[in-house]
């Protein structure tokens, strides 16, 4: 017979990309409950600096320089911090990057970067870490998106890789759930984070009305601290002047 669940097990939060909008603020948020994190990012410098400005919560924060759009860098980085810093209790697969232009004139470059940061590279990570939450059972948060299930023109590829991401998600859900492993998407409006003033979208409009990346890190940690006998399988969390 399976073993239950470590119910006391260390809370331990595994989160990419952590240095602006929604995945500084999950850190931050995170810190602030009490938890211990590993912080993945390809910028070490803006991870020191959150770091350092995390000292007075007395989390323990570990940091993991990894560029996710590097396919063959991922699997390497993510097991050598599981050794050096333990297996997370949750994962939250946060990274992600947009292109806007016309679907079919998209570059390729640009077409494949998005799948491999938005999806492939969560399913990278995942297959490093889930074997390893087997032990004790654990929760995967993948942030996903509105237009995972809405078509945006010229959003194309951001679309498609957020909705194959949901689809990922149910997947892996069901797979491990004997495994007492939950998997869920908290799935997002229009957020207010430096995506939007990126140079490959660089937007001209009003965001004062969308969601903040603090309201989403709050319910990020909400769902987390849910106890192991519930699962939300899937929060969506839209700004209430609806869609952008």
């Amino acid at each position: 017979m399976k073993s239950p669940p470590n119910l006391n097990k260390l809370k331990l939060a595994f989160i990419t990309g952590v240095t602006k909008g929604i995945g500084r603020s999950t850190a931050t948020t995170f810190a602030n409950a009490g938890w211990d994190l590993i912080l993945l990012s390809r910028n070490m410098e803006s991870m020191e600096k959150l770091k350092s400005e995390l000292l007075d919560t007395k989390s323990k924060v570990s940091l993991v320089k990894c560029d996710l759009s590097n396919p063959p860098e991922i699997e390497h980085c993510v097991m050598e911090s599981i050794e050096k810093y333990g297996c997370p209790s949750v994962l939250i697969n946060n990274a992600g990057c947009a292109f806007n232009g016309p679907l079919v004139e998209m570059d390729f470059k640009q077409w494949e970067q998005t799948i491999q940061i938005n999806l492939t590279s969560v399913f990278q990570i995942c297959r490093s870490i889930v074997p390893q939450m087997r032990k004790n059972g654990g929760l995967v948060i993948n942030v996903s998106s509105h237009a995972s299930y809405n078509a945006f023109p010229k959003w194309g590829a951001y679309c498609i890789s957020k909705s194959a991401l949901t689809m990922f998600t149910k997947c892996l859900r069901e797979e491990e759930r004997s495994n007492s492993i939950r998997a869920c998407t908290i799935t997002l409006g229009s957020v207010n984070t430096p995506l939007w003033d990126s140079e490959s979208i660089n937007s001209d409009f009003d965001k004062t009305s969308m969601l903040s990346s603090s309201e989403v890190a709050d319910t990020i940690l909400y769902m987390a601290q849910k106890p192991e006998s519930q699962l939300i399988e899937d929060l969506i969390l839209m700004p209430s002047g609806g869609a952008f």
